[in-house]
């Protein structure tokens, strides 16, 4: 008889409690997993050579908007291949459940600074004529069953029109498509010159931020500090992030991700210990009887309390291998819903070495108690308490 089928008999003799035991860990590793991709997603940033295009807006706060001038201002700057002007344009279509991305853009240059997005000729072309038009992502247009030349009306809720009314209304000219595993969000486009000749009088020549490509080989900080440095002293100064920034700060506008994700993780550990460490107790207790038997046949005393301390820590490896490996495996679709938000979502080796190292912390935290108890274990007295 062997230490391994020693403590695998150990783990078995009570499979359901087992299992379940091992999943609770599975979940809690999982969540760790989770938690600390989205920590890093949100703390984390974005290596400067890496960096395509740049958003540019407001300095002191996102919901402030920028001159309408402020766009030909940063195309014209070093560096800049193109710019295009977005705001956040709100408002649902025939329902409030049915709100989705939607933004006034230069149609002339929004496909340039996002070449990454593709769009047919002729759906660009009919985008350009029309000043009602717009282009919308494969799925939205499939979703609402959208086709071209279809009047769309959106019910405003942010930008009434010059005449009081809220209700706007635009021709689908065609689709555009989004990459698979692009972090870019499906935005509804609609041009920007007809937006501000339709708006209220005070909404009219601003603009909610500006997304400048850069020049292939260019240094993002000469650009930066370039368009940061024209604005400084003026009415409207700015601030200019790579988009993974942007999409972070605009997500932590909801708080401190990274101390409630380190507060949630600490509450499901504790949490976690008390029960594991409850469920090795019990078995500690039940298998008394059996403990006291192996000494009897020889066994000795470390010998026991070495069976008792590796049947906790394979239960909580066993946690950790699955709550890791699911993690892992959920990161690439969760990576195509949330990386528009936090830029990147990413698993990650160290965090699934660190998983490892706190699960073989936790298996010696409940294990020890048991595993000298065992090892102090009386053979008469547990022998007598069993008669």
């Amino acid at each position: 008889m062997t230490w391994l089928s020693l403590v695998r008999t150990g783990l078995w003799r009570k499979p359901t409690r087992t299992v379940l035991t091992t999943l609770s860990l599975t979940v809690a590793f999982i969540l760790f997993m989770l938690l600390r991709a989205l920590t890093a997603a949100f703390t984390g940033g974005t290596s400067v050579p890496g960096v395509q295009r740049l958003l540019v807006d407001a300095k002191y706060a996102m919901t402030d908007n920028l001159p309408l001038a402020a766009v030909q201002s940063v195309r014209e700057m070093p560096g800049v291949a193109g710019a295009t002007q977005m705001s956040w344009f709100g408002g649902y279509y025939q329902d409030p459940a049915h709100a989705f991305a939607k933004a006034p853009v230069d149609q002339t240059q929004y496909f340039r600074v996002f070449p990454e997005l593709v769009i047919a000729d002729d759906v660009l072309a009919r985008f350009q004529a029309s000043r009602r038009a717009v282009v919308v992502p494969v799925a939205m247009a499939d979703e609402y069953g959208w086709r071209t030349g279809d009047l769309i009306p959106i019910v405003g809720d942010i930008w009434p029109k010059s005449d009081g009314s809220w209700d706007w209304e635009f021709e689908v000219a065609g689709t555009y498509e989004v990459p698979p595993g692009s972090v870019l969000q499906p935005w509804f486009l609609l041009r920007y010159d007809y937006f501000n000749e339709s708006v209220a009088d005070w909404a009219r020549n601003e603009v909610g931020w500006v997304v400048a490509r850069l020049d292939d080989g260019v240094d993002p900080k000469m650009v930066v500090d370039a368009i940061d440095g024209r604005f400084e002293n003026s009415s409207d100064p700015t601030r200019s992030l790579s988009e993974d920034e942007w999409s972070r700060q605009f997500a932590n506008q909801l708080g401190d991700i990274g101390l409630i994700a380190t507060l949630i993780l600490g509450a499901v550990f504790f949490t976690m210990l008390l029960l594991t460490a409850n469920v090795a107790a019990l078995a500690f207790r039940e298998r008394v009887p059996e403990l006291a038997v192996m000494k009897a046949l020889g066994f000795r005393d470390g010998t026991a309390a070495v069976v008792v301390l590796a049947e906790a820590l394979a239960l909580c490896l066993m946690g950790v291998v699955g709550g890791v490996a699911i993690g892992f495996g959920l990161e690439m679709p969760l990576n195509a819903q949330l990386a528009p938000v936090v830029g990147r979502f990413q698993m990650s080796w160290l965090d699934a070495g660190l998983a490892v190292a706190i699960a073989g912390g936790l298996g010696l935290a409940i294990g020890l108690p048991p595993a000298v108890a065992a090892k102090r274990l009386s053979i008469v007295r547990a022998l007598r308490e069993i008669s």
